[in-house]
């Protein structure tokens, strides 16, 4: 059987999102992503550099997967919020590799930053109703923030909202606070 260079770079990938979120950076071990993703660790070193462009390969391919599995699709930055809400609940890794990025980088510049940026601005043109740019940029700040945190944050959850409060009550409660922001304009339904 002839090696297949891609599949073992998705599994190097996939291998090292699990032991980022897990761990960090700082705690990650080239020799545990090695083992679980069945290749060498000479393999990674030549594909990705050392452990932060791997980091950062992971971050790449992960938001790649997620502006695909969570487009800005139209103006109804309430259902945006849900449908965010519903992939971090399927993907929970996502956010713990956000978080990690947040709390090993702090407020430095972010792997692919120009292009995550560029991404960030495509959601902003879709949160834009008749409101200003800043008005917009504002919401999905405050969108991307009532998701996140509201997942981030079991247990302040469980404390404030109770142990019985499900995140199927959550989930549309965040997305009427999105439509509570200042600057939200509902659209009429099309007929």
């Amino acid at each position: 059987m002839a090696y297949d260079s891609k599949a073992t770079k998705e599994r190097i990938l996939a291998a090292a999102a699990a032991e980022f979120a897990q761990h960090g950076v700082a705690g990650a071990r080239v020799d545990r992503i090695a083992t679980q993703a069945k290749a060498n660790k000479r393999a990674i070193y030549d594909y990705f550099g050392d452990k932060n462009k791997l980091f950062a390969a992971v971050l790449e391919h992960l938001m790649a997967d997620l502006a695909q599995a969570v487009p800005p699709g139209d103006e109804d930055l309430p259902a945006y919020a849900e449908r965010l809400f519903d992939y971090h609940r399927t993907h929970p890794e996502a956010l713990r590799l956000l978080m990690w990025e947040a709390l090993e980088l702090g407020d430095q510049p972010v792997p692919g930053e120009e292009v995550r940026t560029q991404h960030y601005e495509d959601k902003i043109r879709a949160a834009r109703t008749d409101a200003s740019d800043g008005a917009a940029r504002n919401r999905l700040f405050l969108t991307l923030g009532l998701v996140g945190w509201s997942l981030a944050m079991p247990q302040l959850r469980r404390m404030i909202l109770g142990p019985d409060h499900t995140l199927e009550q959550l989930r549309p409660a965040i997305a009427e606070a999105v439509r509570a922001l200042p600057g939200h304009s509902e659209t009429p339904p099309q007929n």
